[in-house]
């Protein structure tokens, strides 16, 4: 049985963060959970069976610890140092008028500038206030 490993190191080891520093900073962050309990220490010791929730990008990542890890070696080999205990993700289902990056649908080509009308009715929709109002 290998020994435990500090927790920043073990994220860089499981390759969910690419340096080590960003590991630091995420524990330091203390948004990082500890079989529940928040955890803000990067020198704590994770140990197989340790349940880690975080945030990674947009998602909440729960992971179950299987083994310390000695090294950060390739992505499979990492893969076999944690169980991911989330469950799979929902499908995205892409509407024809929407863009999944949150801009707002924009105007066919060739149609031409929006009509006055059509800018109001724009500004009244974004809740935009038009320069000139109080």
């Amino acid at each position: 049985m290998s020994e435990p490993v500090r927790i920043d190191k073990w994220l860089w080891f499981a390759r969910f963060l690419k340096s080590r520093s960003l590991a630091t900073a995420l524990v330091g962050s203390g948004r990082l959970r500890v079989n529940g309990q928040p955890m803000a220490k990067a020198h704590y010791a994770v140990k197989a069976g340790d349940v880690l929730t975080f945030p990674l990008g947009p998602h909440i990542r729960v992971i179950k610890v299987l083994a310390p890890g000695t090294r950060r070696g390739p992505a499979p080999e990492a893969r076999q140092l944690y169980d991911d205990l989330e469950p799979p993700p929902e499908r995205i289902v892409r509407h024809e008028k929407t863009d999944m990056t949150g801009q707002p649908p924009r105007r066919d080509p060739g149609s031409g500038r929006p009509t006055k009308r059509e800018r109001r009715a724009l500004d009244h929709l974004l809740d935009r206030d038009r320069p000139g109002e109080e």
